[in-house]
């Protein structure tokens, strides 16, 4: 995506995500992993918020501030008190131009009592000899007028928890979706031991190694004349041609795949030379396709650089 093209998305984001998301729905339904997926987002999250707070907390969070700030809370709306109670908070909420929007998370009654009896949980509601069957039922019944006035409703029937995080990054995010995952890209000498924090990793100690030129050999992949000897040199030419035709391919899977944070380590002997340079030219492709890029090289200040 270009940079007009991702700038286009996140105003478009930014002019639908509610300043306010609040998470209901059945007991079971996966309020708490929806809560997680709005703390990636960058949401100030609050679980089990009593509804009469949702103003005060909009305030004391600067929701209100035009600092671009949002918030996600989960409430438990059961009791036809309660929903009276959120009904007012969120008229309140537009009453001080802050949006607010309800996402009900609902599920079958046949996977709910499966997730009870695998988890050997009792239900919330259940009463004293009450089986999980007609709690279920209750509540239903009672979250019927808050399910008919949600937002959006969602049914986690059948969604594993990273489609859940995704359903919900495209409904209330104002990043691409791979603005939303975090990639650090780091350098790093074999000498020094293996990065175990790696997702993806790739040694380029095959390519020539300007450590054995001595006007070299103090420099860095950083410094214009070691890079330009890396980087310019017909087998890293190729190197780098297949090294991004398969971050291409890789990249958009990690991120179906929901994931919040990527490692992409990149090693030669001693994480001076070749995997600066590399590591350099990696983290800018990355950027460059729009990804949310840290760079970083852990064992540069181990090697023997000429200090001016």
């Amino acid at each position: 995506m270009s940079g007009d093209g991702q700038k286009m998305r996140a105003a478009e984001g930014a002019a639908r995500v509610p300043d306010v998301v609040v998470i209901t729905g059945m007991s079971g339904s996966g309020r708490t992993q929806a809560l997680h997926a709005f703390e990636d987002m960058g949401y100030f999250c609050i679980d089990n918020l009593p509804p009469r707070l949702l103003l005060q907390l909009a305030e004391i969070v600067g929701i209100n501030t035009g600092i671009g700030r949002h918030l996600a809370v989960t409430c438990d709306l059961r009791s036809q008190g309660l929903f009276d109670e959120f009904a007012d908070s969120v008229t309140q909420l537009r009453e001080h131009e802050i949006s607010c929007s309800v996402v009900f998370l609902d599920t079958s009654d046949e996977v709910l009592m499966r997730r009870y009896d695998e988890n050997r949980r009792r239900h919330p509601l259940a009463g004293p000899g009450e089986s999980v069957a007609h709690a279920i039922a209750r509540e239903r019944s009672q979250l019927a007028v808050v399910r008919d006035a949600a937002d959006l409703v969602i049914d986690t029937s059948r969604l594993r928890t990273h489609d859940l995080r995704t359903r919900l990054r495209r409904a209330f995010s104002e990043l691409t979706d791979q603005q939303l995952m975090e990639v650090s890209v780091f350098s790093f000498g074999f000498k020094h031991g293996m990065p175990v924090e790696a997702d993806l990793m790739i040694d380029v100690r095959f390519l020539p190694n300007p450590f054995y030129d001595p006007v070299m050999r103090t420099l860095t992949g950083k410094d214009k004349l070691v890079a330009d000897f890396v980087m310019g040199n017909p087998v890293t030419e190729k190197f780098m041609d297949a090294w991004e035709r398969l971050l291409d391919v890789a990249m958009p899977g990690y991120v179906a795949e929901g994931k919040s944070h990527l490692s992409v380590a990149v090693g030669c002997t001693g994480g001076q030379h070749r995997s600066v340079a590399i590591a350099e030219a990696t983290a800018a492709y990355l950027e460059k396709s729009g990804y949310h890029v840290s760079l970083s090289h852990r064992d540069l200040a181990l090697a023997n650089v000429r200090t001016s």
